[in-house]
């Protein structure tokens, strides 16, 4: 039985995928690789963020984030690519290299609107499922409130001129 996931992607990481699919697909730009802060930055300022919040380190974060890297890790190269991005993956990424330490938020962004489908046939209790959508849409939060850090807001051009449009906070 097929159980549906949803996750609600906050309006203005919404706007940011859109962005994301214009500059790659519309504009011919790439994202800037190595990313700073990578995947792995990113889930271990959360990590930190979440002991802070919460007192005390909980295994189940910890846990999740693991889920969440090896996801990105087998996602990216099958599902998380548009087809113009093949080759910069191609060039950068290495056997033993693992995509969470090279891309950043822009791709994570992206694992995001796909977790449902991934999620769909995992044999998973109702309970934990619900407490697991909780878990990821608190990250989602959380990438919203670090937006001007996590995401660029330029990419590169063709020929590694990077131009694009300046975000403000507002936007």
């Amino acid at each position: 039985m097929e159980k549906l996931v949803k996750i609600q992607i906050p309006s203005t990481l919404k706007k940011q995928l859109v962005d994301d699919w214009d500059f790659v697909t519309q504009q011919d730009k790439l994202v800037k690789l190595p990313r700073s802060p990578n995947v792995d930055d990113i889930l271990t300022k959360y990590l930190e963020y979440r002991s802070k919040k919460d007192g005390i380190m909980t295994d189940s974060v910890g846990e999740i984030l693991k889920g969440i890297r090896c996801y990105f890790d087998k996602a990216l190269p099958v599902m998380l690519l548009y087809k113009k991005e093949r080759q910069q993956y191609n060039e950068v990424v290495h056997d033993d290299v693992s995509p969470s330490t090279i891309y950043g938020a822009e791709h994570l962004l992206r694992l995001f609107v796909k977790f449902p489908e991934l999620l769909a046939y995992v044999n998973i209790e109702e309970e934990t499922l619900i407490r697991l959508q909780q878990k990821l849409m608190d990250f989602l939060k959380f990438l919203q409130k670090n937006q001007s850090t996590f995401f660029l807001s330029a990419y590169d051009g063709p020929k590694g001129v990077s131009e694009g449009k300046g975000k403000g906070k507002d936007d």
